[in-house]
């Protein structure tokens, strides 16, 4: 009732009852003051107003699945693109933004490639970006590094001679916080990447789960098994965590030498080991696999936001309007100061700005010259496949089950 009554007061819904305002949902955390400034700045010269309404992150998805059905539902919504909008995509309530994109000069050239179409849905776009990247990038103790004399790994030759340096000196390859399932999900992501290629996942994305069966998933799992088998996260991954710190704290301790995590393993690393952070704390691409297809300078993880628009909204050209204010400098500025990496094609000359001009720069590079950037699976697939994806991998990766029946078990999950 009480969850009723505060989205009946949220706005203007698909048009709502105030003809000079949208609503526009965004994810209520402290990230949320830029896409205020950007609220505010509009509003000074659109007639038809932006109303934000920032709801808590542990609420969004169940408020904007609510409202979403209801008579006040928001014109304009933050999401994460892929399956987090497939629901709304398959009973008609997004705007198809495709063509509006493809003839509009400011959305078509303001942002990365890679990114926008990393959004969307079978080659559909459905989302404009609007907050900063994300890549899963690998992370690695510089001091541990130079101390026994080799280089990052570029190869997985270099992987496998790394797993053994480390392991023959006591100190754990890999990071890993295996007591959450996601972490472990970078693995499978990037192995099947450079191994298969972006197009695997990309067809079982597109709803064809059958797709689990192709050679490379299992080469994949079998990869995995073997990495677990050599020792390469050590030996009590499963009971590390990433929440509380434990797996970043495992590499600035230098008791782990390396970390496969998202590019936030900067900021969490700022605020738990500063000096760590500031001196020791290196970073790199996914190595190459012998024998893949896929491009080595593709990337996974989450491109970005997205915002996108309500079918039903009364005010198309104004949601239209206030979503290209997303590729303006001013708002790339807005994160960049935020500490962000901007997904707009312009951010490169504003990095120098930022907390870590090096590493916001590095990032943008390695997102800006990927062909491919694939969302991570458990946001790419809808709930119903995500969830029972995250509990085989734990499987997996737990030793419960083995590689071939990791991919029966996902080819059944229909």
């Amino acid at each position: 009732m009480l969850m009723a009554g505060v989205l009946a007061g949220c706005g203007s819904g698909g048009g709502g009852s105030d003809s000079g305002t949208i609503t526009a949902y965004v994810y209520g955390d402290d990230a949320v003051k830029v896409q205020q400034a950007a609220v505010e700045t509009f509003n000074k010269t659109s007639k038809v107003k932006v109303k934000l309404v920032p709801v808590p992150g542990a609420d969004y998805v169940n408020k904007l699945r609510s409202a979403m059905g209801s008579p006040s539902a928001p014109d304009v919504f933050f999401n994460w693109g892929g399956g987090s909008i497939k629901p709304y995509v398959d009973s008609g309530d997004l705007v198809d933004l495709t063509s509006t994109v493809k003839n509009d000069a400011t959305l078509k050239d303001g942002f990365i490639p890679s990114i926008m179409t990393a959004g969307g849905l079978e080659g559909k776009i459905y989302g404009v970006p609007m907050r900063g990247m994300q890549p899963v990038m690998l992370f690695y103790n510089k001091t541990l590094f130079a101390e026994h004399k080799i280089e990052p790994p570029k190869t997985w030759e270099d992987l496998q001679a790394a797993i053994k340096t480390f392991k023959t000196a006591g100190i754990i390859p890999f990071a890993l916080g295996g007591s959450e399932k996601w972490p472990e999900l970078m693995w499978m992501e990037y192995l099947l990447d450079r191994i298969g290629g972006p197009e695997v996942f990309k067809k079982i994305q597109d709803g064809d789960s059958d797709g689990w069966g192709d050679p490379a998933v299992l080469k994949t799992a079998r990869t995995v098994k073997e990495l677990i088998d050599q020792g390469a996260f050590g030996k009590n991954f499963n009971s590390v965590d990433y929440g509380s710190g434990a797996a970043p704290t495992l590499l600035s301790k230098g008791k782990a030498a390396m970390h496969l995590m998202g590019s936030w393993e900067y900021s969490t690393q700022l605020g738990k080991a500063p000096e760590f952070a500031k001196k020791d704390l290196g970073w790199t691409a996914f190595p190459t696999v012998a024998g893949g297809v896929g491009d080595p300078a593709n990337v996974v993880g989450n491109p970005t936001n997205y915002w996108s628009v309500n079918a039903r909204t009364k005010h198309k050209d104004t949601a239209i309007a206030f979503l290209k204010t997303m590729a303006s400098k001013t708002y790339a500025q807005a994160l960049v100061d935020n500490g962000d990496v901007p997904t707009t094609s312009n951010a490169a000359s504003m990095l120098s700005g930022s907390p870590n001009p090096e590493f916001a720069t590095d990032q943008y590079e390695m997102v800006e010259k990927a062909p491919s950037f694939t969302l991570s699976w458990d946001q790419a697939l809808e709930s119903q496949y995500a969830t029972p994806l995250l509990t085989e991998i734990s499987k997996l990766f737990a030793g419960k089950t083995s590689p071939e029946q990791f991919v029966e078990a996902m080819k059944a999950a229909k």
